[in-house]
């Protein structure tokens, strides 16, 4: 008689699981966000073989626009396949800009993204608030007096208080010298040294694109992935 000698246990099971279930499962780049050398916040694979700076003003309407039509589209075509890390950067144009990307960088790189989008989704209403206020006088001269007013006046406070910050830890980032450092070196390097002419702008590998809205940079970048 003929005895099938039992595999060990842990062998058995190995060969019940479907070859299909060891295969790895694709990474969703968009889920990564981490800070440059220079302080941008790059989403995607930082090894991805196009690699697309994006200048920003808070201020500025067609960097609304181009967050509202091309963010999406850009993430599932582009990013979370890899091949392509977009980076964040401030191209700062006034003191509003500026009260703006400091409050951005509020709870550190896994906030940015969605206090990114929010100051974007909700800039017609808080720029009718800074048109008001940019009428009034006086102003504070102090810098960090006239940040934290500007943030109060304009409606900033409230909006990123709805996002759970609370007006304590919103003041500390208005008075964070490093991220003032950090924005206002992003901006020198964009207005004068990368010479953009306007925002929104973009770096691909490292070169200026024509692009100034999403059509045109859509027409710029690789083939999507299938």
């Amino acid at each position: 008689m003929h005895f099938k000698r039992a595999l060990p246990i842990g062998i058995a099971i190995a060969l019940s699981i479907p070859a299909a279930a060891f295969a790895a499962k694709a990474v969703d780049w968009t889920n990564r966000v981490v800070l440059s050398s220079v302080g941008g916040h790059l989403t995607g694979n930082p090894a991805a073989p196009t690699k697309l700076i994006e200048y920003i003003s808070y201020t500025c309407s067609h960097c609304a626009h181009f967050v509202a039509e091309g963010t999406g589209p850009l993430k599932t075509g582009w990013v979370k396949s890899g091949k392509v890390s977009v980076e964040i950067r401030n191209a700062v144009r006034d003191k509003y800009d500026l009260t703006a990307a400091l409050l951005a960088r509020c709870g550190g790189k896994d906030k940015f993204l969605g206090n990114h989008e929010a100051l974007f989704a909700n800039q017609s209403a808080w720029m009718t608030q800074l048109i008001a206020y940019d009428q009034q006088q006086p102003k504070p001269t102090e810098e960090q007096a006239a940040l934290k007013e500007i943030a109060e006046k304009t409606g900033l406070i409230t909006l990123m208080s709805k996002r759970g910050f609370t007006p304590a830890q919103l003041n500390a980032c208005l008075a964070d010298p490093a991220a003032m450092k950090t924005v206002l070196a992003m901006t020198q390097d964009a207005w004068s040294t990368q010479k953009i002419t306007g925002t929104p702008s973009f770096l691909m590998n490292g070169k200026l694109v024509e692009a100034h809205d999403w059509n045109a940079l859509k027409a710029a970048l690789p083939a999507p992935a299938k």
